[in-house]
């Protein structure tokens, strides 16, 4: 695998950085350089002054000097670096001591006193470098002279030691190395950033899986992306949303539009025969009293089925539109079926068929009396009018922690499966010309649907594998310690 190739971002970091640690170096070793370098001669100035100080100092004490003399010979000549020193001393301007080789007068007439300096002393034979010290006593009667040749030896312990070039070349190496890895991750995660940026600019439906490095840039870049990516998760969720609200308000108004339609379908059909019968009557004055009686029978019977069809739709549209202000209170069940199967008995709405129920006595329900006995009768008329059975059954399938389970059956002839998802459509009728006999206003099963919906429960329709129709609904558990 090779090298990756660096970005411009990383070369625009990596070389100011390298060239400001190199710079610093450079300084630091010039500095270290000139400072090692002046210790070491102050070092050798210690080790030649000293000499002149104790000389001086035993002097004023009237000590002897020979000692001292013969240790100073002794020291030099085991000190590789000093062995070529040469000390006179003068005492009232006479020649008093000598170690080394004697200084002559003319290399003294160089001499100006003070601290160890370099000096060049130029003839036709040769030419030397050298440190010389002049001291003398505060009585001014003894003299001290001492000269330290500047040879290749001395010239070498007096520079600065070469470890200090390898030690700071090691430290612009490995701090180049950092400066190009630190460079190389910064360069990475910039690149990165702005390539996602660029997409994110230019692709609407970009998703980023972009991963950063572990460290500060990185965790912010990381950020950014997840920021970006909630927001467009946000942004497609609100276009969702939009889509499903402005599809649900198109189907409302296509659902608004065919109920008006249906609505005035429904109408003209009892009111053009109302008028028909009425026309006929007002028409033939000499009429005889039987049709007149059964003109004004029919036009009775059809005034009926227009004001069960009004009142359908108030249901159907209060359902809808104010189900949120239906007072509901908990309800025991058993006794809603309970009263409704005793008005079966004597109001003769069952045609023959038997009303069964198995509902517990228990069975409390969170609901509205009024809606649930019209739920249920709409069920029964629906199985009376259309099922050809023998036999209506409503019983408790089930329960859990929120919702009872119902049953609602017939043994009847059922439905054509293609007509399943269109019992709960208002004005829906399989065969419209013998459901218009029977006086259905097509309403009662989308009623039913409401109704449940609206107490928060739900509802579907099949047909049974023994035959017949069968109603699968919820409705909410009034306690849950039944």
């Amino acid at each position: 695998m090779g090298l990756r190739k660096p970005t411009k971002y990383q070369l625009r970091l990596f070389a100011p950085l390298v060239a400001l640690i190199w710079l610093i170096l450079i300084v630091m070793g010039l500095w270290m350089y000139h400072t090692e370098h002046q210790l070491r001669i102050q070092n050798l100035q210690d080790r030649v002054g000293v000499i002149a100080s104790r000389i001086v100092y035993a002097y004023e004490h009237n000590a002897d000097p020979k000692p001292f003399y013969e240790f100073v010979g002794s020291y030099f000549e085991a000190d590789t670096l000093c062995d070529d020193i040469r000390i006179t001393t003068y005492y009232n301007g006479r020649p008093d001591y000598v170690v080394g080789e004697p200084i002559s007068p003319v290399e003294i007439s160089n001499f100006h006193g003070g601290s160890i300096r370099s000096n060049r002393e130029n003839d036709e034979r040769r030419s030397d470098n050298f440190y010389y010290d002049y001291t003398t006593s505060p009585d001014k009667r003894l003299e001290i002279y001492t000269m330290l040749p500047f040879d290749a030896a001395l010239i070498q312990a007096t520079q600065a030691s070469d470890r200090l070039y390898i030690v700071l070349l090691i430290v612009a190496l490995v701090g180049t190395a950092l400066a190009w890895f630190m460079s190389r991750k910064l360069g990475h995660n910039i690149e990165l950033l702005r390539n996602f940026a660029e997409r994110a600019t230019l692709d609407d439906d970009f998703v980023p899986t972009v991963k950063f490095s572990h460290d500060e840039l990185g965790e912010i870049s990381q950020h950014i992306v997840s920021f970006y990516n909630q927001r467009n998760a946000a942004i497609i969720k609100l276009k969702r949303e939009h889509n499903v609200a402005f599809h649900a308000l198109e189907e409302k108004s296509r659902l608004k539009r065919e109920l008006t339609n249906n609505i005035n379908h429904e109408l003209k059909t009892p009111i053009a025969v109302i008028k028909g019968y009425l026309d006929t009557i007002n028409e033939h004055p000499d009429m005889d009293d039987e049709s007149r009686s059964h003109f004004l029978k029919k036009v009775g019977e059809h005034v009926d089925r227009l004001t069960q069809l009004l009142n359908d739709l108030s249901s159907i549209t209060r359902l809808e539109y104010g189900s949120q202000m239906i007072n509901t209170e908990p309800i025991n069940f058993h006794e809603i079926v309970f009263q409704a199967a005793n008005d079966y008995e004597t109001s003769g709405i069952l045609k023959g068929m038997t009303f069964n129920y198995d509902i517990p006595t228990y069975c409390s329900v969170i609901g509205n009396q009024m809606l649930l006995t019209g739920m249920i009768n709409n069920l029964v008329k629906n199985a009376a009018a259309y099922s050809k059975g023998t036999e209506i059954n409503i019983i408790l399938t089930d329960k859990d922690n929120k919702y009872y389970h119902f049953a609602f059956y017939d043994n009847g002839v059922g439905v054509k499966p293609e007509s399943l998802p269109h019992l709960f459509d208002r004005f829906f009728r399989e065969d419209n010309g013998c459901s218009r006999k029977k006086g259905g206003t097509g309403l009662g099963l989308s009623i039913v649907q409401n109704t449940v919906e609206a107490l928060g429960g739900t509802i579907s329709a099949d047909n049974r594998s023994g035959g017949g129709l069968i109603f699968r609904f919820t409705l909410k558990r009034a306690s849950k310690d039944e």
